[in-house]
């Protein structure tokens, strides 16, 4: 997909790789919409960005339903709708089950799981009439593999990589020229997970966003990032047994310790 010309919305683009992959694809000539909850952030990405091309952001969140609808609309009023969305807005709380509110609980499903398919819903169908159209999940690898601290983001991600895959099924079904990319990246270090220790290399928000938007240049279906990660935890999965899987994803990966020391960014 040539990306010049097209009106591309990234929700969460005020920052991390949302921020990055909107000035990526202003370098490709394309218009840029940026939806996120921080305004002073939206103004500071319209100012940096500015001069690269058209940019414009919308104040939303995404956990609120009347909002999603409400703005989708001015999008579509002030635009005349999109050709790419990204769905990559995002929360994570970082602590054991027990330890989560009811808000916790409902928030994070609502930003990680129902906010893409509700901001979907609200651009697919002009998509559908057009034949024509791009949808890019960004999921996580722990929508792959489960890891303690990290129970209701996992269960977000793995139900955002089933709907999205789904979708992407139900367009090849019906013949339709809307693409879907699922993105499983591993963790990135944008300070959404400061104080995460790793064995395997943490990605850097640079590379990740440049593979991210050369995924929807070349229509990818689902991407992992980096790209074993999916082919070793789909094969350990069904090789091994639970006990060993644990083994060896505990002890030779250390992926269970990982969030150990997990403090997220900063408020």
């Amino acid at each position: 997909m040539h990306l010049q010309n097209k009106t591309i919305l990234i929700t969460g683009g005020a920052s991390g790789i949302g921020k990055i992959m909107g000035r990526l694809m202003l370098e490709r000539k394309a218009k840029i919409i940026i939806w996120d909850i921080n305004q002073d952030g939206i103004d500071t990405t319209i100012n940096d960005f500015s001069k690269l091309g058209s940019i414009s952001g919308y104040q939303v969140d995404v956990s609120n339903i009347q909002q999603i609808k409400e703005t989708a609309l001015k999008v579509k009023q002030d635009h005349g709708g999109v050709d790419v969305l990204i769905n990559n807005a995002g929360i994570i709380v970082g602590e054991y089950f027990h330890d989560h509110s009811t808000t916790d609980i409902v928030k994070t499903m609502e930003i990680n799981a129902n906010a893409p398919m509700l901001i979907t819903a609200e651009f697919l169908n002009d998509m559908l009439q057009k034949n024509s159209g791009h949808i890019c999940n960004i999921a996580s690898s722990g929508g792959l593999i489960s890891n303690p601290k990290m129970s209701v983001y996992a269960a977000s991600k793995w139900a955002l990589i089933g709907w999205s895959d789904s979708l992407r099924l139900e367009m090849k079904k019906l013949e339709k020229n809307v693409n879907v990319t699922t993105i499983m990246p591993y963790y990135i270090s944008t300070g959404m997970f400061d104080g995460v220790k790793s064995k395997i290399p943490i990605l850097e928000p640079e590379a990740a966003a440049l593979t991210i938007v050369k995924a929807i240049e070349y229509n990818k279906k689902m991407v992992t990032i980096p790209g074993y990660i999916y082919r070793i935890t789909r094969f350990g999965q069904a090789i091994m047994s639970v006990n060993v899987f644990d083994w060896f994803t505990g002890s030779v990966l250390g992926i269970y310790s990982t969030m150990e020391h997990f403090t997220g960014r900063k408020k």
